[in-house]
């Protein structure tokens, strides 16, 4: 799922350890979340948002919004 976590992390000055280390996940979580390569589950998603005190639409593309914005 497309995402602006690397961003997000890298404007807090932020390596992904220490992202990792303050949510209680691995940096390997990290870093395929930020690669596209893992879609976190909806309670991970809302504490990365909250940690970076953005909505969860702002961290995350939505797909199907951008499909219905299209029609």
């Amino acid at each position: 799922m497309r995402n602006c976590l690397r961003d997000l992390r890298k404007g807090r000055g932020l390596n992904q350890a220490d992202l990792a280390n303050a949510l209680e996940v691995s940096r390997q979580t990290i870093i395929a979340v930020e690669a596209d390569k893992y879609d976190p589950s909806l309670p991970m998603a809302y504490r990365l948002a909250a940690y970076f005190e953005v909505p969860v639409e702002e961290l995350f593309f939505n797909p199907w919004r951008a499909a219905q914005a299209g029609e």
